[in-house]
């Protein structure tokens, strides 16, 4: 039984790099779908829904968008500024969706919408990256 598990354990151990890569690209990709949906700036949308200026709904989706390039980019610089690059790609994502559970989504609070919904994970992805950096 020992033997099958550390077959299973060198196995999977092969694929870990590729786990957090796929992790950083879908996160990424969430990201700049986000932001890229509310463009042409300024987003209507954000103005009219949550009373935000021009200038702030702007900055919303270019920071989205922003931060899911910089999420990419990242993970392929091998040296300390592309791990820097990681790292504030996570801070940014870990901010906004603290932002958007305060103000878009309040009632959401240690419910099950809250932990069913894809903003957990968001958060988490970026609390992620913000910790880890490149490192796989």
């Amino acid at each position: 039984m020992e033997n099958l598990i550390n077959k299973i354990n060198n196995f999977f151990s092969n694929f870990e790099a590729l786990a957090s890569l796929l992790f950083r690209f879908v996160i990424a990709i969430a990201f700049l779908i986000h932001g890229l949906n509310k463009f042409p700036l300024p987003p209507q949308g954000l103005i009219e829904y949550f009373d935000l200026s021009p200038v702030l709904a702007s900055f919303v989706a270019i920071s989205e968008v922003s931060a899911g390039v910089a999420l990419i980019v990242g993970g392929f610089i091998k040296n300390p500024y592309g791990n820097l690059i990681t790292r504030l790609a996570g801070f940014t994502i870990f901010i906004m969706m603290i932002n958007i559970f305060a103000i878009a989504h309040s009632d959401w609070f240690i419910t099950t919408k809250l932990f069913t919904s894809e903003q957990i994970f968001l958060f988490i992805g970026g609390l992620y990256f913000l910790i880890k950096g490149n490192r796989s």
